[in-house]
């Protein structure tokens, strides 16, 4: 199933994605769903009634207000980490663990919608391509062997960050967590559809031109040892997002470094998953 949330009659709604358009599901918000998923997905596969026509502008993030802020890894594509380190000068050392940062969850923006840009906090503003994994039920020192029973599905998210801001305070968060730099969507596939998660195209266009393009299945730690690292002594719960990383092709390691800037529109990418298209400015 595709899940998404929307604008409907001006409220936010869960609705199953069909190619005729939307399926209003009213009554459940998607956190809702995720959490009574055994009890209510029978129910949602076989709704009827008309459909909403598919329009991008009503669609929302589909966790519009996570909990939790959004998980993320770092440095978990072999030659983003080497376009980094030669960016700044340094020896490319690829991570014995994973390495993890959060966004806030103010940063969550619909899939669609404007990127914010206000030059005097951040004029360094960059793209980064990611497949994000959510999770369906919670646990805690969950096992590679049992991770993967632990997904509800994947979504796509923009890592949209603050380069500037990202190394002037020397740590991922404030540079990652901007009001609405993270585009995440343009809905939840859920696990069922995807056969292997690990090999799956991976893209990002900026004005048309092709910035990333990489397959799922270059990640350094895979989804099980992701989540067995995350889990280890830390209770994961329903709604998690996990961004699993972002291949090389990112702007502040280009030479020269290029940046977003009002008018640009970014295009992120996971084949089977679905698209975001978002505006700068």
């Amino acid at each position: 199933m595709r899940l998404a949330t929307f604008l409907h009659n001006d409220t936010p709604t869960l609705g199953l994605v069909r190619e005729e358009g939307i399926i209003p599901a009213p009554g459940l918000s998607m956190l809702e769903a995720i959490e009574q998923w055994e009890a209510v997905s029978a129910e949602l596969a076989r709704l009827t009634g008309p459909a909403v026509p598919l329009a991008r502008e009503r669609l929302l993030a589909p966790i519009p207000k996570p909990r939790r802020n959004i998980m993320c890894l770092g440095l978990n594509y072999a030659e983003h980490i080497k376009e980094s380190a030669d960016a700044r000068g340094r020896e490319a050392k690829t991570p014995a663990h994973p390495v993890f940062f959060t966004k806030a969850t103010h940063a969550v923006n619909g899939p669609y919608a404007n990127i914010p840009f206000d030059e005097s906090v951040s004029a360094q503003i960059d793209w980064e391509a990611e497949m994000a994994v959510v999770i369906g039920r919670g646990g805690k020192s969950i096992s590679q062997a049992e991770a993967m029973s632990f997904v509800f599905g994947y979504s796509i998210i923009n890592d949209v960050s603050a380069r500037d801001l990202q190394f002037n305070h020397g740590q991922f968060f404030k540079g990652k967590s901007l009001d609405g730099a993270c585009p995440m969507g343009p809905w939840i596939v859920t696990a069922d559809e995807i056969l292997d998660p690990h090999n799956l195209p991976i893209r990002c266009r900026v004005n048309g031109e092709t910035k990333q393009e990489a397959n799922t299945g270059m990640m350094i730690f895979k989804i099980p040892a992701i989540i067995e690292s995350l889990s280890r002594g830390m209770t994961l719960e329903p709604g998690d997002v996990i961004a699993t990383g972002t291949p090389s092709g990112v702007g502040f390691a280009r030479t020269p470094p290029e940046f977003l800037k009002p008018g640009d529109v970014v295009e992120c990418e996971v084949e089977s998953i679905g698209l975001l298209r978002n505006k700068v400015g």
